[in-house]
């Protein structure tokens, strides 16, 4: 069977001399210009724990392929680190990184003419980076997880990249000296891996298993596991069943995978981040999933699972009780999943899960459904005069479920962080982040530092954090994020003045500032839409193109 049918363009054509001079060169033989050429894309760089891995993990996927009579191509794109950039003006390169590699992962496959496409992902928007290229080029494709980081630890603490940052509203508190603090950080993170929580990268690989874009276990195989080496050199095989039964994304992805999708999220605790992603791949694939569908889902999913940052438990550990599979398996029996979508695999969802070994008894990193975290999801969608067009907020029930108070209003996450270590935020307030959006920041950073900051300095249950920007899978307490319109727009966050009144309600969904329609209307009337903070470069190109959180903060439509 020949499983060329876009390489062929290439390798065949009489008419591209150029084309095959080139492969020859890179020491291709006659017998291989008659094979399919997948291209394994890494978004591997040195200069982080979550992706210093993924070339070796890309060589052992390569040498699957080439096991299954393919001709492997390896390619690199670009990588930005959270965890490095988060509470720096790098930050804003973050969300940013996502459309970068979406579109150097489609430009070099469609430019090359690979048949089939393997993504090797670490970090958290790597991820929706490499399945909306997928997406595009639309050929039979699959993504392999770069894995999680086993925790740290530090005098008996289990620790984590949380615990970093939450270290510095410690020190700030005068809860922790300098030795301990400088302990915690050099050990938080003890080697290769994508940060051990339910944070987003754990997130967003769960959610893309759901989907049926990486094999089973992928999301849970750690780092350096040998489950994940294996994974890597079984990854080939089920490439060349995609290609031979000519298996695209756009045949998996469905709103019913979309819904299993986000239907995991919930129950694992995830970020808010993954609305925002799931939000851009699905419209990328043409599937009508939005705001209002998270909502539904929201509404009859429960929190089961007892993970980072609200929790204890870290993916190591779901790894070793089972994995990801085994938690599905648990949903499809209580009928929270729909078994018929299909997978990389070739086989449905329902088939995946017949032989995976059930959730260990006696285990409680996944309570049962009649005894839930939180019977209703953690991820609610708020309307109100502050954000006629929806924010996000992540409410597990550990930090209560509605708040009013006055706000103490910053105009970007800098000033945030000097106000708490001033000691300016009290308990009680409503602290105001804004200018912090896709438009406004540019880029809408992760709001980490001051939420982490807010932890450590004992405020986490005693104030509430609302911002246009986002907010880290890591992040806990009762923040809400992807205020929108943003300031940048003139949205009502821009209008709010310090100790005025803010409701924040999750039962009902709604966050409200306690102002007449007259006050706000006189507010924007006296208000006037900043400059864009950047003049030049790839920043200025992407405030100028992207759209609001609500959609996705994608570029292209």
């Amino acid at each position: 069977m020949n499983l060329n049918h876009y390489s062929k363009l290439v390798t065949q054509d009489d008419s591209q001399p150029a084309s095959k001079a080139m492969l020859y060169g890179i020491g291709l033989t006659d017998e291989d210009m008659h094979k399919a050429q997948v291209g394994i894309a890494s978004t591997w760089y040195e200069g982080n724990t979550c992706n210093m891995h993924l070339n070796t993990l890309s060589k052992y996927v390569k040498e699957g392929v080439q096991k299954n009579e393919m001709v492997g191509l390896q390619f690199n794109t670009i990588g930005i680190s959270d965890g490095i950039t988060n509470g720096t003006a790098g930050m804003r390169y973050s969300l940013v990184s996502r459309e970068l590699i979406a579109d150097s992962v489609e430009a070099v496959t469609a430019a090359h003419f690979y048949d089939g496409l393997i993504t090797v992902a670490g970090c958290d928007k790597n991820m929706p980076g490499v399945i909306m290229a997928m997406i595009r080029v639309n050929r039979p494709s699959i993504m392999v997880y770069g894995g999680t980081i086993a925790s740290g630890n530090y005098k008996g603490k289990k620790l984590n990249i949380v615990s970093a940052f939450e270290a510095l509203g410690e020190k700030y508190a005068g809860k922790i000296n300098e030795e301990d603090y400088n302990g915690v950080i050099k050990n938080a993170c003890p080697g290769a891996g994508a940060c051990g929580g339910m944070y987003t990268a754990n997130t967003m690989s769960s959610a893309i298993e759901a989907l049926g874009l990486s094999l089973p276990y992928s999301s849970s195989n750690p780092a350096l596991s040998k489950e994940k080496k294996e994974e890597c050199l079984i990854t080939g095989k089920y490439l060349k069943n995609l290609l031979e039964k000519n298996i695209k994304p756009s045949d998996i992805l469905t709103k019913k995978s979309f819904e299993n999708a986000f239907t995991l999220v919930v129950v694992l605790g995830g970020s808010t981040n993954a609305v925002l992603h799931l939000i851009a791949m699905a419209k990328t694939a043409g599937i009508d999933f939005k705001l209002e569908d998270i909502t539904r889902i929201n509404e009859k999913t429960p929190v089961l699972a007892d993970l980072k940052p609200s929790g204890k438990y870290l993916m190591e550990d779901v790894f070793a009780n089972g994995g990801v599979p085994a938690i599905m398996k648990y949903l499809l029996s209580k009928k929270l999943l729909h078994g018929d979508c299909l997978t990389v695999t070739g086989k449905t969802i329902r088939e995946n899960l017949e032989d995976v070994i059930d959730l260990p008894i006696g285990q409680d990193i996944l309570l049962p459904i009649e005894k839930p975290l939180k019977a209703s999801g953690h991820l609610r969608v708020l309307y109100g005069n502050l954000a006629p067009e929806g924010s996000v907020a992540k409410i597990t029930g550990k930090e209560g479920e509605s708040f009013t108070g006055p706000a103490i209003v910053f105009e970007n996450e800098f000033e945030c962080i000097s106000g708490i270590r001033e000691g300016k935020v009290k308990a009680g307030h409503v602290v105001v982040i804004r200018n912090e959006g896709p438009k406004g920041g540019p880029g809408m950073p992760e709001m980490l530092k001051p939420t982490a900051a807010l932890i450590g300095a004992g405020l986490g249950k005693s104030v509430a954090l609302i911002t246009d920007g986002r907010f880290s899978g890591g992040t806990h307490g009762l923040v809400v994020g992807h205020v929108c319109p943003e300031a940048f727009d003139g949205g009502p966050i821009a209008l709010v003045k310090d100790a005025d009144i803010i409701k924040i309600d999750a039962i009902n969904n709604t966050i409200d500032v306690q102002l007449t329609v007259e006050e706000l209307t006189e507010r924007k009337r006296q208000w006037q839409q900043p400059d864009l903070k950047v003049k030049f470069g790839v920043l200025l190109k992407y405030a100028k193109q992207v759209s609001s959180a609500s959609k996705g903060c994608l570029t292209d439509l």
